[in-house]
Formats: structure tokens, C-alpha cells, sequence
């Protein structure tokens, strides 16, 4: 009877580390390459290309440096990038709403966008749905807030991060503590996931969902992992993501139709409270987000569902890999 805790937990170990170094082996790499984009100005080029579609959508074109940064790094390069431009006092909350959209559907791509390829679904798929989803979505907010004359009073960010220390070592240091924390993250998700199924609350919220999930056309198979992508996020729960695409599980069309909408409706708890601390307001960045994504994804499910398996290999997915 001793040995059986200690049997559980090299196995939860043992698998936190697999799922870990499963992602570390996709992070590291980019990450280095990102930082070198970085150094070389790769990033900012790409912020100014951005600058005129930012017009579009009703922002100063310097916010095209936020969204290339977010894009490249994550939701915390992007906030860094808006407080060192001085730009959370100097627009209106609808303004930075719309920024805040924007950055919540289309950020960390080089890293999310190969784990959802990981998963089985085609990266060029994945990378215009998220992109073009959310200039799509930021232009219609936009739009409705204008229309309305809402959210037309200056931004008070409530939190702004001070500027870091650009050095290599500390970069490398801060990339550190971060996989570390992932692996942490993964590990306290493993031992919750394990709880839960164990008193039997995964099946319960498999049961409560799964109509929800079924209108979208997202079979039962793929509901947990739905769940962990909304819930956590694409980099924490992607190392679960792939390994239940692998196992054949969940089907090629449910694992296509889960991860296009994690990938516009991810990390809803987190996410949606960094931006709110920068002066978002949650109409968008948790309402309207949510609206938009379910809406987007039951028009896509319709759609992907008339074609032929060919067509759907030779543009949507493609088969998992370990």
C-alpha cells in the first residue's frame, strides 16, 4: 500500500517531463531565432509594414510594433512594447480594446502555430485564421464602437510593466524561470486532470458541454482537450493537445475544429486579465471575444464539412506527429 503514492507520483513526473520536453524541444529553438529577429530588427520592419492596417482598424500606427511584437513573442512582449511607446495614456479605451482583441486571437504564433501543426492541422491554415481573425475581429469592434460612441473616454491602465533589462543573460535567465514554470503548469494540470476524472467532474463538464461543443460540430472525443486549450492556453495544454491527437481518440475533423477554436479563444482566465490590466474592457476582450470565436468556428464547421477528405488533407489538416 506505501509504495502506491510513490508509484503515482514517478508516473505523474515521468509524464510531466515527457509532455515538457516535448514542448521545450518546439519553444527553444523559436525562441532563440525570435530574439534574434529581435536584434536585428526584424520585429520592428514588421511593425511598421503593419502600420497602415492599423489605420484600418482605428489605431495610431505605432500600434503596428505592439501587434508585431505580440505576434512574434507573447501577450507580455506585446504590453512591454505599448508601456515603453507611452501608449496607455494617450488613447481611449475602445482604442485599446480593439488593440487588446487583436493581440488575445493572433500572438506567440511561431510557437502555438507549430503545435497546433504538431496536432495534425496544416500551419499555413492555422497562421490565416488567426491572423486574418483577428484583423477581422479588431476591424468589426472597432466599427461597433464607433458606431455607438462607446468606450470613447481615455485609457486607464491600471498596470503597465517597466521596461526590462535588454541583455542577453537576462533574457536568458527570464526565458528560464518561463520553462520552468511551464513545466510546473503542466504538471499541477496533469495531477488537477487526474483529480478530476478520478471524482468523475471531467465527465460532468464533458456532459454539460458537449451540446455546445456538438452545435459546433466538435464531437465528445475532443471536448476535454477543448476545455484545457480554452481554459489554460495553446502552450500549457499543448503538449495534452498533440498527445490526443496522436492517439486517434479524437478524429482529424475534431482536432482540426477544437484547435481553430482554441486558436481564436484561448487562456480565457489569464489572457483576458492581462489585458483588462492595461485598460481593456471586458465587452471585448472576454464578450465579445467569445461570440466571435463560436461564431466564426460554426460557419467554418459548416463550410469544411461540405468538402471532400482530399480537400480537407490537402488544406486543412495533416497526420500528427509524436
Amino acid at each position: 500500500m506505501g509504495s502506491a503514492p510513490v508509484e503515482f507520483t514517478r508516473k505523474l513526473f515521468a509524464e510531466a517531463f515527457q509532455i515538457s520536453w516535448f514542448l521545450f524541444r518546439i519553444m527553444i529553438p523559436i525562441v532563440i531565432i525570435v530574439k534574434v529577429a529581435q536584434e536585428f530588427g526584424l520585429v520592428a520592419t514588421l511593425g511598421g509594414a503593419l502600420s497602415p492596417a492599423m489605420h484600418v482598424v482605428g489605431l495610431p500606427g505605432t500600434m503596428g510594433l505592439v501587434w508585431a511584437t505580440t505576434m512574434l513573442t507573447n501577450l507580455y512582449g506585446g504590453v512591454i512594447i505599448f508601456s515603453s511607446l507611452g501608449l496607455g495614456h494617450t488613447v481611449t479605451v475602445a482604442q485599446t480594446t480593439v488593440l487588446a482583441v487583436m493581440m488575445l486571437v493572433a500572438h506567440n504564433l511561431p510557437i502555438e502555430l507549430r503545435i497546433a501543426q504538431k496536432a495534425g492541422v496544416r500551419l499555413r491554415y492555422m497562421a490565416v485564421l488567426r491572423v486574418a481573425g483577428a484583423f477581422l475581429f479588431g476591424w468589426l469592434l472597432f466599427r461597433v464602437y464607433r458606431w455607438g460612441g462607446w468606450l470613447q473616454a481615455p485609457n486607464r491602465a491600471d498596470w503597465l510593466p517597466p521596461a526590462k533589462d535588454p541583455s542577453i543573460p537576462v533574457w536568458a535567465l527570464d526565458r528560464v524561470r518561463e520553462l520552468v514554470m511551464i513545466f510546473v503548469i503542466i504538471l499541477s494540470l496533469l495531477l488537477l486532470m487526474k483529480i478530476l476524472t478520478r471524482l468523475r467532474i471531467t465527465e460532468l463538464m464533458v456532459r454539460v458541454l458537449s451540446p455546445v461543443l456538438r452545435l459546433l460540430g466538435i464531437g465528445p472525443s475532443a471536448c476535454t482537450i477543448t476545455i484545457v486549450g480554452m481554459t489554460l492556453g495553446i502552450a500549457y495544454g499543448g503538449g495534452m493537445i498533440v498527445q490526443e491527437a496522436v492517439s486517434g481518440r479524437a478524429s482529424r475533423r475534431d482536432v482540426l475544429f477544437s484547435l481553430s477554436l482554441m486558436g481564436l479563444c484561448h487562456s480565457v482566465i489569464e489572457d483576458t486579465l492581462v489585458m483588462a490590466l492595461i485598460g481593456s474592457h471586458v465587452s471585448g476582450i472576454l464578450w465579445a471575444r467569445l461570440v466571435f470565436s463560436l461564431t466564426v468556428v460554426f460557419f467554418l464547421v459548416k463550410l469544411i464539412s461540405r468538402i471532400s477528405e482530399a480537400n480537407l488533407e490537402r488544406v486543412f489538416v495533416r497526420p500528427p506527429s509524436a
